[in-house]
Parts: structure tokens; C-alpha cells; sequence
């Protein structure tokens, strides 16, 4: 008899558990029809952006170490305080409720675990009766202890319990119900959300403020009574009002975090490395910033930590929810002309292939007879430059000049290894380096990182999971030139602005062909920032340039960034040395000329000579001279060698008198009458002669011209005021300008020139 009862025991418990093992085959647990929505975070874990699931809802995943012990209490105290101990099903729980039921006449409890619960949220069926929901329930909560572990089981309640209107799960309720972290809640905050999932709709607290506060006091009241709070913690507690409001889901990096949800599709949490602080500061200036300007224009800023390549502020426009600013459009990612923000890029590589130092002599000077002849942007020339100044001022033609001896297909491709987009309609040619060329800013940010990073350019990385990726751009001795040659004081930084002298910054500006683009990009301490300001349509804005449009909120940005501004040590194979134009070698290279002096920044201790025309012949002449210093022939007349370096064809008309090709070249000696001409000036004016002193006529209405005529030349005549081009082809001479002194100069097609000086003065009454 015993051992039949002993038996059917056995049976008694062994069937359930069997019966159970073979539902669990039939009916396994799955949980891939619970989509997650995705929230972008900062660096600390601050949401940025929150994202919807597909089906609208709110639902992120939580684990109990993501929340406040404070609600876990709650939660366990008032729902389940045998969560821990049972096996999904806490009998005596049952048996109260049935209990409790009976008494009532109706259902008054349900004896649910947080286990029954999860299986209710997860598989409950919305046509079942009650007992089959009931018995699904039992049957999944034992499937759920049997899979997880208590800790498991627990996250998926945090995760999927209902809150209220399309809001499930800890974070999403604590997020739009309260504005803050689920880690960070108060006593009164977690007895709320213990209490919610309850009857999600009735205590809805935006709507039902008055029966949210009591079901929350309840709550409250059953704390104090188990001894979990003290009493003085509850009767606080109790004093805290009940949120009234909604909060919208966060947009702190609205442009950022479309563009990584798009990158990790079905990511539940997406961690960035953006500073949330810096985030916010730098939107707001941008969108502060560009509110100045007439609609239709937006902004955008990039700012970057380079030593480690991590992002820590992306602002993709200026006002992501402005429609007529096209806040949607992400100018970060947009291709773009660059401008002039290329230039230092092709000085630094020409610098490495042993072409150019910082002080060599180029020349700003119209490039007639070549395909490519573009203008400054003063339309103006300087006559010959040095690299130094050419970058500073951001003149054109010297730029074209170096790209021409370096090739625009080597520089197209090192920009692109390293790591810059580039997109060209054609073949790479000489008008990249003034932005015939697009690309974005986050390559021209990557491509600056390269000068701060001793020539490793490096991606910039949004999360922390992207590993590190840098490339060769040029080597540290020409990427540390470089940026010394950048580093100047920024304008509007005069007065109390820590940028002042005090900290070192390499910035450059551009602006695109037609004022479409304004461009500025910075260097300071251990970031790398870009700004872009225009017109997403690509629209022009004119009068808007990188100077005066792109490079003020540089430095608002830059003033706002912290660290450490210690300059990088000079490296060893970088020195100072004094170089002599116009052979731009050292003075012990070029004995007797010396005409102009300059330190410049020399690499692996070779110093070029000066860049030349292919067509031009060489500048260093040496040919004999006699007794009185006339150039002579050996057969009459000629006694010793003279060694002359003359300055480059083209760029005379910008010198003095006593640097010119003629005051260098002596004249021919009289008794070498067949001896060939050096001189190579071809064409001369003869309007008007040197030196000459005009005064306007006294009384005469329309102002004089001055003839322009010459002899000589070659080609198209191209003639000079003060250096600047004048547009003479639709008038028969130069209007007599305003008192004062002035140069002419005339310039023919083969490079002939001739250049005189002459003064207006008062005209007498």
C-alpha cells in the first residue's frame, strides 16, 4: 500500500514536468516578434535620439543594473516578494487569490509572479478566455524559469511591461513620463512606475495625475509597512507631485543618429562617443548663428578629438526641424565644393617630394598661354610670393603653379588614400585646388587630422566600436610645417578671447566657386573642428565667403572646447634656415644674389631651388664681361665670368627697378657687336614715359585718357595699374585716375613685359 502511494506521488509530480518538457517542443519560446525601438546615446549614456519600433512603440532593453534599486524594490515589494524563491508560480499567492475572489464575487486578484506577468505580456492571445489565458500563462511562466535565470526574467519585465499609451519598458516610461534615467529615480518616481503596469491606461499619469498619485501612495504605504522605506522616507516622498506632462523623446543629435541607425540596423542601443554637453553647445551656436542669416541657409560643424579620432560634436545642420533651412539635409555627408581648404595639402606634398620650402618664390602672376588661368579673389597679382604668404592670403595662381609640378593625379591620390571622398566629373586636373572637385566635410576634417596627427590623416569615428583607421596623407616634418605656417591669430579674437595669442591655432578658410560654400576648418590643442555655412541647395549667397561667414563661428566653437593647447615637439628633421630669392636656395648657394632674405622652415635639410616654367630656361646665367663690366665675349673683349640669378620670367613688372632682369644683365660691350641679346623685354610703352607728372585739366567735365600704346609684343596685351588687370578692350585708354602715384605695366602673350611709373597731380582752378 505504501509502496503504490509512494508511487503514484512520484507520478503525481513527474507527469506536470513532463507534460510541460513536451509543450516546451511543441511550443518553444520565442521572442523575435518583440522588436526593439533604438536609442543613440552620448558617451555617458545620456539619450541623444530615440527611434520608434516599427510597429510605433517605445521599447528599449533593460537589464535590473541599468535601473535604481529603488525601483526594483518597489517593484518586487508590491508585485512579487517571492520572485526569487518560486518557480514561476507561487502557489499560496494562488490560493489567496482564489480567496480573495470568492469573498468579493468577482476578480479582485490574480495571483500573478513577475514570471506569469512577462508571459502574459509576451504570449498572451487577445481571443482566449480566461481560463485558457490563465493556463497559457502557468504553462509559459514554467517554460520562462526553466530557460532564465531570475536576473533574465527580471529584464524582460523591464523591458516589455505596459506604461501607458505606446510606452513599454522601464527606460521609455522613466524617459517620457519623468525626463530622466531609470537609474536615477526618486523613492516617489520608482513607487509611480511600480504601480503603472497595472492598469497602464487608467493610472496614465499625464492624463490621470490624481488616480496616478494615490495608486503611487499605496505603493508607498506598502513600503513603509514591510520595512523596506523608512516612514520618513515615505511621508517625503509622499509630498512630491505627480507629473502632469508628456516629455518628447530626446533630439539632442537628430542628423548623428539618423545616420548610425541607418549604418546598424536593428541595434537596440547605439553608444556614440559624442560629448552630450558639447553636443548641445555647439547645436545651439550653430543654429544661434545661422538664425542671422536669410532663410533658406544652414550650417553645420564637425568637431573632433584627433588623438583619438572619436567625434565629439555633430551638428549636421542648422535647425533639424526648421523646413525652410532644409534641416533634414545632413551637410556633413553632402558633396560640396572644398575651395581653397586643399591648398595646404598640395604645399605639404610638393614640400615632401623635395619641390618647395615654406618660403619658396612663386608666382602670382597671370598664367597667359596655359589652359588652366585662374584669377585670385581680389582679382588682383602680388608678383612673386613665397609659399608662406601664397597659403596665408590664400592666393590661386601660386596654388595651380605647385599643383603643376607636383600632378593633380598624385594629389587626387593621396587625398583618396587618405581617406578623403572625392568625386570628379572628369580626370583629376589643375582646378581641384581651387574646389573644382567635390567632396565633404567630414574628409576635410579627416584630412586636417592628418597635420595634427604628424601626417596620419584619420576617419573620424562615431562610436567606439568603429576601430581606428588612419592613413598616410604626408610625413610629420611636412605635416608640422604646415600647420605652423596655419597657425596665426584668427581674426575677431582681439581683447579677452583666450584664442588671443595665447593658444596656438592652425585654421584655414575657403569658399566655393559662385559663393555657394563657405568653409573654415581649426586645429587646437587635441581637436580638429569644421565648419560649414551655405545654402544646401547649392544655391550662391553672395558676399558670403569663409572669412567673414564660416570663420566667426569657428572660433565661437573653438573658444567653448577644453584641453590641453601644449604644442607638438619639432621633429628632428625640420629646421629654420635663412634662404636668399630669387634662386630660393641658402646665401652660400648664391654668392652676390641675395637679393631677399627669409627663414624658412626646411625639411630633411634640402633646400630646393626656385620652381620654374618647363618652358622657362634656366634662372642662374653666367656669361663673360671685360675690364668695365660689359658683357663681352672671349674674343673681344672678355676677361672673367659673371654669375648672375635672375628672377623668374613673368614677374618683373611687380619688382623694383633694381631687381629687374635689365639692372642685372649687363649691357652688351660696344666692341662685341654680334654678341645675342639676354634681355627678353620685347615690347615697350610709349604713350607715356617714365617718370612722368600729369595733371588733370581745370574745369573739363569727363576725365582725360591716357593712351596705351606700345611697340613690340607678342599676342594679347594685358595691362597693369598698381598690379591690378585693367579691363582695356572696350576702351581706347586709361582714364587719368585720382591724384596720387601709380605703375603701368604691360605684359604680352609671350611673357615681354615693360613697366614705368607716373604721378597724378591737383589739378590748379
Amino acid at each position: 500500500m505504501l509502496r503504490c502511494s509512494a508511487a503514484g506521488f512520484f507520478l503525481l509530480i513527474l507527469l506536470p514536468m513532463v507534460l510541460v518538457w513536451c509543450l516546451d517542443k511543441v511550443f518553444p519560446v520565442r521572442l523575435d516578434h518583440r522588436h526593439m525601438a533604438t536609442v543613440v546615446t552620448a558617451s555617458d549614456g545620456t539619450p541623444l535620439r530615440a527611434f520608434a519600433d516599427p510597429s510605433g512603440t517605445w521599447r528599449y532593453p533593460v537589464t535590473p543594473d541599468q535601473v535604481s534599486p529603488l525601483y526594483l524594490q518597489a517593484l518586487l515589494t508590491y508585485e512579487d516578494r517571492w520572485f526569487y524563491y518560486h518557480p514561476g508560480v507561487n502557489p499560496f499567492a494562488m490560493i489567496r487569490a482564489c480567496f480573495q475572489n470568492l469573498g468579493a464575487g468577482r476578480i479582485v486578484s490574480g495571483g500573478s509572479t513577475l514570471t506569469m506577468q512577462v508571459a502574459r505580456i509576451l504570449f498572451s492571445a487577445p481571443d482566449a478566455d480566461v481560463w485558457t489565458a490563465k493556463f497559457r500563462q502557468l504553462f509559459r511562466a514554467f517554460q520562462l524559469e526553466m530557460r532564465f535565470s531570475k536576473k533574465e526574467i527580471l529584464g524582460l519585465y523591464l523591458t516589455h511591461a505596459p506604461f501607458g499609451a505606446n510606452i513599454e519598458g522601464i527606460w521609455a516610461a522613466s524617459q517620457t513620463w519623468l525626463a530622466r534615467d531609470p537609474m536615477d529615480l526618486t523613492h516617489a518616481e520608482a513607487a509611480l512606475l511600480a504601480v503603472l503596469p497595472q492598469a497602464p491606461g487608467f493610472y496614465r499619469p499625464d492624463r490621470h495625475s490624481n488616480r496616478a498619485r494615490q495608486a503611487r501612495d499605496k505603493v508607498l504605504d506598502r513600503m513603509a509597512a514591510f520595512g523596506v522605506w523608512s516612514r520618513d522616507q515615505v511621508l517625503a516622498a509622499r509630498q512630491e507631485p505627480v507629473a502632469a506632462l508628456r516629455f518628447q523623446a530626446p533630439m539632442a543629435a537628430p542628423l548623428a543618429a539618423r545616420r548610425l541607425i541607418r549604418e546598424h540596423p536593428g541595434r537596440a542601443v547605439i553608444h556614440t562617443c559624442l560629448d552630450y554637453n558639447l553636443q548641445l553647445h555647439v547645436a545651439s551656436l550653430v543654429k544661434s548663428y545661422v538664425s542671422s542669416f536669410a532663410d533658406h541657409q544652414s550650417g553645420a560643424v564637425l568637431v573632433v578629438d584627433h588623438d583619438t579620432l572619436e567625434v565629439k560634436a555633430y551638428a549636421g545642420s542648422a535647425d533639424f526641424l526648421n523646413p525652410l533651412r532644409a534641416g533634414h539635409v545632413d551637410m556633413i555627408q553632402a558633396l560640396r565644393s572644398p575651395g581653397s581648404t586643399l591648398k595646404p595639402f598640395v604645399y605639404g606634398m610638393a614640400m615632401d617630394q623635395g619641390l618647395i620650402h615654406s618660403h619658396s618664390l612663386l608666382l602670382d602672376i597671370p598664367r597667359y598661354g596655359q589652359a588652366y588661368q585662374p584669377d585670385n579673389f581680389t582679382g588682383g597679382f602680388l608678383g612673386p610670393v613665397s609659399v608662406a604668404k601664397a597659403l596665408d592670403l590664400s592666393l590661386n595662381v601660386p596654388a595651380v603653379q605647385v599643383l603643376a609640378a607636383f600632378g593633380p593625379r598624385t594629389f587626387h591620390d593621396r587625398l583618396k588614400n587618405a581617406g578623403a571622398e572625392l568625386l570628379f566629373s572628369g580626370a583629376p586636373n589643375l582646378s581641384m585646388i581651387l574646389g573644382g572637385v567635390g567632396t565633404d566635410l567630414e574628409s576635410l576634417v579627416t584630412l586636417y587630422t592628418g597635420l595634427a596627427r604628424q601626417g596620419l590623416a584619420g576617419r573620424p569615428r562615431l562610436t567606439k566600436d568603429v576601430p581606428i583607421q588612419e592613413r598616410f596623407l604626408m610625413s610629420p616634418g611636412a605635416a608640422y610645417i604646415m600647420k605652423e605656417l596655419l597657425s596665426r591669430p584668427m581674426p575677431g579674437t582681439e581683447g579677452v578671447s583666450r584664442l588671443a595669442g595665447r593658444v596656438p591655432v592652425a585654421w584655414k578658410t575657403g569658399t566655393s566657386y559662385g559663393f555657394r560654400d563657405a568653409w573654415a576648418l581649426g586645429i587646437m590643442g587635441r581637436h580638429t573642428v569644421g565648419v560649414w555655412i551655405g545654402r544646401p541647395d547649392g544655391t550662391p549667397s553672395p558676399g558670403q565667403y569663409g572669412a567673414v561667414t564660416a570663420l566667426p563661428l569657428l572660433v565661437r566653437v573653438l573658444e567653448s572646447l577644453p584641453g590641453s593647447f601644449a604644442r607638438k615637439p619639432q621633429p628632428a628633421n625640420v629646421t629654420r634656415q635663412t634662404i636668399c630669392w630669387p634662386m630660393g636656395l641658402a646665401p652660400d648657394q648664391t654668392p652676390g644674389s641675395c637679393v631677399v632674405r627669409h627663414e624658412a622652415w626646411i625639411l630633411n635639410n634640402w633646400i630646393p631651388p626656385t620652381l620654374t616654367e618647363p618652358d622657362q630656361g634656366p634662372l642662374r646665367r653666367t656669361f663673360w664681361v671685360d675690364d668695365a663690366g660689359h658683357r663681352a665675349g672671349p674674343l673681344c673683349g672678355g676677361c672673367y665670368k659673371k654669375t648672375v640669378d635672375l628672377w623668374p620670367g613673368g614677374v618683373e613688372p611687380w619688382l623694383p627697378a633694381p631687381w629687374r632682369h635689365d639692372a642685372l644683365i649687363p649691357e652688351a660691350s660696344p666692341a662685341c657687336p654680334d654678341l645675342a641679346p639676354l634681355s627678353k623685354n620685347q615690347v615697350k610703352i610709349i604713350s607715356i614715359t617714365d617718370n612722368s607728372i600729369m595733371r588733370r585739366p581745370p574745369g573739363q567735365a569727363d576725365s582725360p585718357v591716357i593712351p596705351l600704346q606700345v611697340i613690340g609684343g607678342q599676342g594679347n596685351l594685358v595691362w597693369f595699374l598698381n598690379r591690378i588687370p585693367l579691363e582695356t578692350a572696350k576702351t581706347d585708354g586709361l582714364p587719368m585716375p585720382e591724384p596720387g602715384s601709380y605703375d603701368l605695366a604691360v605684359m604680352d602673350g609671350a611673357g615681354n613685359y615693360d613697366k614705368i611709373s607716373f604721378t597724378v597731380n591737383q589739378s590748379i582752378p
